[in-house]
């Protein structure tokens, strides 16, 4: 779609204004807010100063070691909140007043996707080595604001899959699928670049994104069922699209967009093998959920069968 806007055009502050300016958007907006602060922060903080009340599990596994450390990408795995935000900006500047009850229902539903991971949390919490690196300033935010105690599942991957799946669905509901198509697919590389991050900055195991495809396929199977985590995890360590492709030109910020950055070269044999691990332990997962009681009990188990600190 040539010249077709870009998601990554909307401004963040626009956004924020927007929202809160927008009597029936604003009280949903401060339950999502509280529920990140509480689920996310608070508990982590909660953990983290008050040890022993709930377990903490190592849960690395030896295939980390083959995905290198490079710093370079903390700008995109930090772009997981923008990301969002842009999107419901995107909704707010296209549609207007006719988006409002799509935008309402997309942070509603934001709200309750970290209600929904802290099931597991509150059960057990986990972490992986994690490089004390400092040297750039945002690696000394993320160890200031992250404690690093809930890695599965991952709620990066769980947010930014859950972006771009609402994006879409929403797309569809307006008649707007083939219209905006590449949007749709910049939100979907955008997705599998901060996940990428998510891995080359070392916040996570490859562990923890099998836990996040299987939580997700629990929170929504309808909207993100196992055939489309799969093809997910597949796509994972490919080649990224050269940017024109999606918008049709050469974005004017090229660096600050995740699915503008070129991927880092892991050996193929390597890549495969990740990807296998990856979509083995979501299958066992999967697996496991359909006996059990609970939707969180798999990745209990998995957690409980790790070191504990």
């Amino acid at each position: 779609m040539k010249n077709a806007p870009s998601v990554y055009d909307e401004s963040p502050v626009y956004t924020f204004v927007k929202t809160f300016s927008v009597s029936s958007l604003r009280p949903v907006a401060i339950r999502c807010i509280a529920s990140i602060l509480y689920n996310f922060f608070f508990r982590q903080y909660r953990a983290a100063l008050l040890p022993g009340k709930v377990p903490v599990s190592r849960v690395d596994h030896p295939l980390d070691q083959k995905i290198p450390f490079i710093p370079s990408w903390v700008t995109i795995y930090l772009d997981f909140v923008m990301f969002w935000i842009r999107m419901l900006g995107f909704l707010l500047h296209t549609y207007g007043r006719r988006g409002y009850d799509a935008a309402r229902d997309f942070i509603s539903s934001m709200g309750r996707l970290y209600e929904f991971a802290a099931q597991v949390y509150q059960k057990n919490f986990s972490t992986t080595h994690r490089p004390f690196y400092i040297a750039r300033p945002r690696f000394f935010v993320i160890h200031l604001l992250d404690p690093h105690l809930m890695c599965v599942p991952s709620l990066h991957v769980m947010v930014v899959i859950w972006t771009y799946k609402k994006f879409e669905a929403i797309l569809r509901s307006f008649n707007d699928a083939g219209r905006l198509s590449a949007q749709t697919e910049e939100m979907k590389q955008g997705a599998l670049a901060i996940t990428h991050a998510i891995l080359f900055v070392k916040q996570h195991s490859v562990n923890c994104i099998s836990a996040a495809l299987y939580a997700i396929t629990r929170f929504d199977g309808e909207l993100f069922p196992p055939e489309e985590a799969e093809a997910f995890i597949k796509q994972l360590f490919g080649e990224a699209p050269p940017p024109c492709i999606l918008t049709g030109r050469q974005p004017a910020n090229y660096k600050v967009r995740p699915w503008a950055a070129p991927r880092t070269k892991i050996p193929p044999e390597d890549a495969s093998i990740i990807r296998a691990h990856i979509t083995s332990l979501f299958r066992r997962f999967l697996e496991e959920g359909m006996t059990t009681r609970k939707w969180e009990e798999p990745l209990l188990n998995f957690m409980r069968q790790h070191p504990v600190l």
